[in-house]
């Protein structure tokens, strides 16, 4: 029996594909099954943004989301960057001359 891969995909959405997707069953927060029939793949939304929620519409191209990897490499190298930066002494402000 082949396996059902699930593939997070990068700054995408979750990607369900394989020989038995009829053995995969979808279901929201209350239990209630999702319709896949026919499908021989899903991509499941991971950005938040669908409009066909919870399937990928591709809206994540669009506004720009990282996944989380992508984020906290970017996140550390604004870090790295800020760091790097040398440290603007504070000077006290002038007093006005009359």
């Amino acid at each position: 029996m082949d396996r059902v891969t699930i593939t997070v995909r990068n700054n995408g959405s979750l990607f369900i594909a394989g020989d038995q997707m009829h053995l995969v069953r979808l279901v929201d927060h209350e239990g209630n099954e999702i319709s896949t029939e026919g499908r021989k793949a899903l991509s499941l939304c991971r950005c938040g943004g669908s409009t066909k929620k919870p399937f990928c519409d591709g809206t994540h191209s669009k506004i720009g989301f990282q996944g989380a990897i992508a984020a906290q490499q970017a996140f550390d190298a604004g870090q790295q960057a800020a760091q790097a930066q040398p440290a603007q002494s504070a000077q006290p402000p002038v007093p006005p001359t009359e």
